[in-house]
């Protein structure tokens, strides 16, 4: 029963242009490679502007954190949280699997996901997400990471 619920969560959809917060984890929590982490950033990256608009993620070896608002699509509504997802965990799977020449998946199905109700909440979180590679001592600070981006630099 409890498989049944983890896989068949409701997820979010902002009814505005909201920003959320997503985080997902590889498949069985399997570690990145650094050149499969390199390959995430620019997928996560690719339609930023055009779908979504990135404040903020990153990519840690055994999973993502995203901070996005997804932009209206032609009828002027959000573009899907499960297309947006959906175009980068396909996309980047796809080319992590072509680069190492592996087969299968590379992230989990579901991933977490939570709505940001203030703008200052949207600063909070994404410094937050920007320490994570700090706390778990793979960098001394942000600018050590290069699997780390921010829309703005030091709060501004």
């Amino acid at each position: 029963m409890q498989e049944f619920y983890r896989r068949n969560l409701p997820h979010i959809q902002p009814s505005t242009s909201q920003a959320v917060f997503i985080t997902t984890c590889t498949a069985d929590r399997w570690v990145l490679p650094e050149s499969a982490r390199d390959l995430v950033v620019k997928h996560v990256l690719h339609d930023h502007g055009r779908r979504l608009w990135m404040h903020g993620f990153v990519v840690m070896p055994d999973h993502l954190h995203l901070i996005f608002t997804p932009l209206p699509d032609q009828d002027n509504q959000p573009f899907p949280l499960s297309v947006l997802l959906g175009s980068m965990k396909g996309a980047s799977a796809h080319s992590i699997n072509r680069l190492l020449r592996r087969r299968g998946p590379v992230w989990q199905d579901e991933s977490f996901d939570h709505i940001i109700r203030r703008e200052e909440s949207l600063h909070e979180k994404v410094d937050y997400i920007c320490q994570n590679p700090i706390r778990k001592g793979l960098a001394s600070n942000e600018d050590e990471y290069r699997w780390l981006w921010r829309e703005w630099v030091n709060g501004v």
